[in-house]
């Protein structure tokens, strides 16, 4: 199974991908995470990458799409959920040619569609741990020790790019940039779903399942 998972910043990718790698033994990939495990493990495409990044341009997307190649051709893994990846159309057609030269195809495309005002509450609410990157909520899912991450006990913080005025800039960019790929695999044949990601989190998860399944 591999499947495209979109929503805007604070829809849920992030934990309903996780969930569904872990029920159906598939692995998450996250351009984000690629990003930092190749900067991490001093790849030369984590080099080609940072050497963008630190010119604050964006990285490529010949770069982006030989970080997945990268893991697609070495995973084990039964199937892909590919995290608010792609992008834009081009990361989708490049997409799309990778995954033919490796034999696969994609089975589904799920969006998770929050209301901005719903997204603006979760993100202002959200803390990050700065030592190993784990995610709370304040009001959904806080931390044992307030302001204390529950794996390894570094002082929480929130992101700049999580405060509301900034979350409204990042959800208006997000429906500008991921409206015409939605309407891209529209006219592709992997179905394109469209699910209510306010509701609790098992609730979402529950109907993913239920349309993967199908």
């Amino acid at each position: 199974m591999d499947l495209i998972l979109f929503g805007a910043p604070g829809a849920g990718k992030g934990t309903q991908g996780a969930l569904l790698a872990a029920r159906y033994g598939l692995q998450r990939l996250s351009t984000g995470d690629l990003l930092r495990d190749a900067l991490g493990r001093g790849t030369p495409l984590g080099f080609e990458a940072k050497k963008f990044m630190d010119a604050g341009e964006l990285v490529p997307d010949d770069v982006i799409l030989g970080l997945v190649r990268e893991v697609m051709e070495s995973s084990d893994a039964a199937g892909f959920i590919f995290d608010g990846f792609p992008r834009t159309v081009a990361q989708a057609d490049g997409l799309a040619a990778l995954m033919e030269r490796l034999g696969r195809s994609l089975d589904a495309v799920v969006v998770l569609d929050v209301d901005d005002e719903t997204l603006v509450q979760r993100l202002a609410g959200r803390l990050s741990c700065p030592s190993c990157q784990a995610v709370y909520s304040q009001f959904a899912e806080p931390p044992q020790v307030p302001g204390k991450c529950d794996a390894c006990g570094a002082s929480l913080v929130q992101r700049e790019d999580d405060r509301p005025d900034t979350v409204r800039r990042r959800l208006a960019v997000y429906r500008e940039q991921t409206a015409p790929l939605i309407r891209h695999y529209r006219a592709l044949p992997a179905p394109v779903h469209v699910i209510d990601g306010a509701r609790p989190v098992d609730a979402v998860q529950m109907e993913l399942r239920t349309l993967l399944e199908q």
